[in-house]
């Protein structure tokens, strides 16, 4: 459906184009483009503004109504999308079987902090009430 719809979009914007080099130009940018009519002039001068005017007018409705159309196709085909739907407490996450490991807040060295998170993998026990934190096991 939507190539047809594209198809269509494509055709009506060559028309277009066409139809708006073929006006006349009524600034007469350097003289040119503004050629007047002949005596045997297949229409008048105004009879051919008016019918290239209402011609344009006609595609450029098409144009529009083709614009909305693939756009209201690509909605349809791209699914809900909203960013309200993922906002915090709508929806709970998945559950994981991996613990969380919370990283340590006191001041140490990247290998300090390499061993803790090492030794996290194992059995955990709390710090003493007051005192230093276990150290993980030696390896």
């Amino acid at each position: 459906m939507s190539t047809v719809i594209i198809v269509i979009h494509l055709m009506v914007v060559v028309a277009m184009v066409g139809l708006v080099l073929l006006q006349r130009s009524e600034g007469g940018a350097l003289g040119i483009g503004g050629g007047g009519g002949g005596g045997g002039a297949f229409m008048s001068g105004r009879g051919a503004a008016n019918m290239l005017t209402r011609s344009t007018a006609v595609l450029a409705a098409a144009f529009f109504a083709t614009s909305v159309g693939l756009a209201l196709l690509a909605k349809m085909d791209a699914g809900q999308t909203d960013i309200f739907q993922n906002l915090p407490g709508q929806s709970q996450p998945a559950e994981t079987d991996t613990p969380v490991v919370p990283l340590p807040s006191g001041g140490g060295s990247a290998q300090d902090m390499l061993q803790q998170l090492d030794g996290a993998a194992g059995p955990q026990t709390p710090p003493a009430e007051g005192g230093t934190p276990p150290t993980p096991p030696a390896q």
